[in-house]
């Protein structure tokens, strides 16, 4: 369970980092603080902005920390699968082009929340199980 949320942590903060890295992120003169006017496009496919690559900096640091305990890195996977979920929901209502589309997100990065809201919750789910018979054997 440590495992999965220290990888999974760890990709966040990795995909954090490329987000400022011109190249890896193209339009990267276009990048804004916030707001869907940020034309900046990491791997060419997902629009990220300066507030949306601190998000994901930020979660990969709150995993890494969370990741530290059973339960912790539990909680993390579930917890972060399920804002990942409501994240998806918001970008399918959301209309791209207004203001409320404060990230930014586009179709890419909304298909991309499911997959990591899907994933994390199934990991922290599945992972979390304990055998049975080993009730209480689970690490704290």
């Amino acid at each position: 369970m440590q495992a999965a949320a220290t990888v999974v942590a760890a990709v966040f903060l990795v995909i954090g980092v490329m987000g400022f890295i011109p190249g890896i992120t193209t339009d990267f003169d276009e990048m804004q603080f916030a707001g869907h006017e940020s034309e900046a496009m990491l791997l060419g496919v997902f629009q990220v902005s300066i507030l949306h690559n601190i998000v994901h900096l930020l979660f990969g640091v709150v995993g890494l920390f969370l990741g530290r305990s059973f339960a912790g890195a539990r909680n993390f996977l579930i917890w972060g699968g399920a804002v990942y979920a409501v994240l998806w929901l918001y970008g399918l209502f959301v209309d791209e082009e207004s203001s409320a589309n404060f990230v930014p997100l586009n179709s890419a990065d909304d298909w991309l929340h499911l997959v990591l809201a899907l994933g994390m919750v199934l990991l922290g789910v599945f992972l979390g199980r304990t055998p049975r018979g080993a009730a209480g054997t689970a690490q704290n």
